[in-house]
């Protein structure tokens, strides 16, 4: 009995002991963090940019630089961010611009024929229902067809710019309704520069609202009209680029499955902030286009890099 006893216990104190040791943790690479978070790419441009222009220019470091911007982003915003919606889906439409073109210039002619007191808050319902019904179009064709997104909205926009310029007009309306008028000059900030210029912030920047490419065209229109108070035909013609190079640069993929409002954001910033103050550093605009492909093709190499490692 004993003999027994001692066995165990020299079978229970010679038993090894196995001890479970974590294996060690590295804090993740600069180029995993990117990875992740592709927009920090974008913000690291921003800043790059803002520096070398402020360098050149001081005049650059203004409160009223930061309003111009702003007022020149409101409606590329709603373009991208309808945009980024049709990218993360798998696809792409080219057709936004062509929407608001005939949303704002066509509401436009018809308030001031009907009725030139209309409220504004019916002029912005009525263009977002009008970029809702052509943006559905766009999807019902895409449904039908079984076409490439791409091809389908190249189609209409031809078809609704052809539509805008020959059955609604050509003539541009120096003159706007009153209440598009006064809701383009309300402002949310202001005050007054060294020179006595009065820099505005106007309130429509807080309309950057998330919905559906068509209705956001639709309001971009309207809210185009409204800032710049002319309505134009032509206005927006060729900005389709533009908008889907701000979305790319936001870290989106033109295959789909990603893209951040946030990094779609600093894409319109950095876009926005190459169109409008490299002029003061004496950049011809002819170079803007360059810059901004340069831009994509720096960003684009890096994240198929990211993506192969």
């Amino acid at each position: 009995m004993n003999s027994r006893i001692h066995s165990r216990m020299n079978q229970t104190m010679t038993t090894p002991t196995v001890v479970e040791v974590a294996p060690e943790v590295k804090p993740p690479t600069l180029r995993a963090r990117l990875s992740r978070n592709p927009e920090w790419f974008t913000v690291a441009l921003i800043a790059a940019t803002c520096l070398i222009v402020g360098a050149i220019n001081p005049r650059f470091f203004q409160l009223a630089t930061l309003f111009d911007l702003l007022h020149s982003a409101t409606t590329m915003s709603l373009f991208a961010l309808g945009t980024l919606v049709v990218l993360a889906s798998g696809g792409i439409d080219v057709s936004f611009t062509a929407i608001a073109a005939l949303t704002m210039y066509g509401i436009t002619k018809a308030v001031f024929a009907w009725w030139p007191d209309a409220p504004f808050a019916l002029i912005l319902i009525t263009g977002a229902l009008g970029g809702v019904l052509l943006g559905l179009l766009n999807g019902l064709l895409v449904h039908r067809l079984k076409a490439p997104s791409l091809i389908v909205t190249i189609g209409t926009q031809y078809l609704y710019r052809g539509l805008l310029l020959t059955f609604i007009g050509t003539t541009f309306f120096m003159n706007i309704p009153h209440s598009m008028d006064r809701f383009g000059r309300i402002p949310l900030f202001f005050y007054h520069t060294n020179e006595g210029l009065r820099a505005v912030l106007p309130i429509s920047v807080l309309a950057l609202v998330a919905a559906y490419t068509g209705m956001l065209a639709g309001i971009a229109g309207i809210l185009h009209v409204s800032n710049n108070r002319l309505a134009n035909p032509f206005d927006l013609v060729g900005s389709e680029l533009d908008v889907i190079a701000a979305v790319i640069l936001g870290g989106a993929r033109i295959t789909g499955g990603t893209g951040t409002v946030a990094g779609t954001l600093l894409g319109v910033v950095l876009v926005t902030l190459i169109n409008s103050v490299l002029i003061l550093i004496g950049v011809p605009s002819t170079w803007q286009k360059v810059i901004i492909g340069a831009f994509i093709l720096i960003a684009g190499t890096l994240f198929a890099l990211q993506r192969k490692s």
